[in-house]
């Protein structure tokens, strides 16, 4: 329920933060998505333990607020980042901006692993509290990661107040062959002219459904690694090494990711990235002990690789004037299309589970998701058959 309330917030802000932000600028909507990370990490911190509804409320009234906040920055950070490199006439750093955007990502995500996974153990807090003469226990551990979170979004704050809008906004710098977008009078002039301008841009078009096919079912199966690492006997103790292992994936990907939308086409680059994804889906379904745990690295590469396709790709498509609606549809449509997915695969998990252990119906569940990507891209290829040559362009 609360990670319904988490999409549906994000399903609901992302469009309308996007259009807003390119009608009275990005900082605004980057500001008020870390105030609502502030916020929803001093309700987690006042939030009381075994607190029965008023517990629930206040993860609901957090859920709630990390939604909103995603769907603020959502686009609106990209869009200030790519314009501020436009006014210098650096747009061609664009590539080479997410690239160490990711490498930072990774490094980010191993540290806050480690760091978090130490600080919540309690054993290891009394080795270090226990030098000054006092002991904590997991009630008060259980809420240290809580306090880092909110110091990292208190030092997002300081630095987010100091960013500045660009004093021009330069067009989009990739060759389009549709008709250019029109000028919104308002922000839901401009939520329609985006999307208007999406459905006639058969490139942004297939970048958006292209990149939800794989993220939402990369996503799903993600959701489920734990699940997954418990079905192939993996020993618990090992599950944050593998999971600092996925973050370090875009140290690796990122620099990939940035030749391989220098070097190929589109239309390539989806091929090479769903070939991927199908094999290692396959391997997954077949859940062999141990050896299973390898099937993650590609699957959670592929994700990576999306997000800085799908970001290059609008980025350089979209005109400045609606750059951050347009990447707010391409966040919608990527959560949408996990939510549907996930829905699908509770029904299909509750059709298996009648009378069947949970981790048999897990196990047939997955089965179900290499053939599920497999039609979903033969429907992606006939629609787009006839485009097929300005899919096979460089970008």
């Amino acid at each position: 329920m609360l990670n319904l309330a988490w999409a549906l917030a994000i399903v609901f802000t992302d469009v309308p933060a996007g259009a807003l932000a390119d009608r009275v600028g990005r900082k605004p909507l980057v500001v008020a998505a870390t105030l609502c990370m502030i916020g929803e990490m001093l309700l987690l911190l006042l939030a009381p333990q075994n607190g029965g509804l008023t517990l629930f409320l206040f993860c609901l009234a957090n859920r709630i607020l990390s939604g909103i906040a995603e769907g603020m920055a959502s686009g609106a950070d990209e869009a200030l980042v790519f314009d501020s490199l436009a006014e210098q006439d650096r747009s061609s750093d664009w590539p080479l901006v997410l690239d160490q955007v990711m490498r930072w990502q990774s490094v980010g995500m191993v540290l806050a692993m480690l760091v978090g996974g130490a600080v919540y153990d309690p054993v290891f807090m009394n080795r270090i509290v226990g030098i000054l003469g006092f002991s904590v226990n997991q009630s008060v551990t259980l809420r240290i990661p809580i306090c880092l979170n909110l110091v990292s979004a208190l030092i997002a704050l300081w630095v987010v107040l100091g960013f500045r809008e660009p004093l021009t906004r330069k067009t989009h710098v990739a060759p389009v062959a549709d008709e250019k977008p029109e000028t919104a009078a308002g922000a839901l002039a401009l939520v329609l002219s985006a999307g208007k301008w999406i459905s006639r841009s058969p490139v942004a078009l297939f970048v958006i459904l292209g990149g939800l096919a794989l993220d939402s079912i990369i996503r799903l199966f993600l959701t489920l690694s734990s699940s997954y690492f418990r079905l192939i006997s993996l020993p618990e103790v090992t599950y944050g090494f593998f999971g600092a292992t996925i973050g370090l994936l875009g140290l690796v990907v990122s620099p990939i990711a940035r030749q391989m939308v220098n070097a190929n086409s589109l239309a390539k680059n989806y091929i090479v990235l769903a070939s991927v994804t199908i094999g290692a889906l396959i391997g997954i379904a077949w859940h062999w002990q141990l050896w299973g745990v390898l099937f993650i690295l590609p699957v959670s590469a592929v994700i990576i690789a999306v997000g800085f396709m799908a970001s290059y790709y609008l980025n350089a498509l979209a005109d400045s004037g609606q750059r951050a609606t347009v990447l707010s549809f391409k966040g919608l449509a990527f959560n949408l299309g996990y939510g549907f997915i996930s829905l699908l695969f509770a029904l299909l998990l509750q059709a298996f589970r009648d009378g069947a252990h949970p981790e048999q119906a897990l196990a047939q569940g997955l089965r179900f998701l290499p053939p599920w990507l497999i039609f979903t891209l033969i429907v992606l290829g006939i629609a787009f058959w006839r485009r097929r040559a300005v899919l096979r362009k460089k970008y």
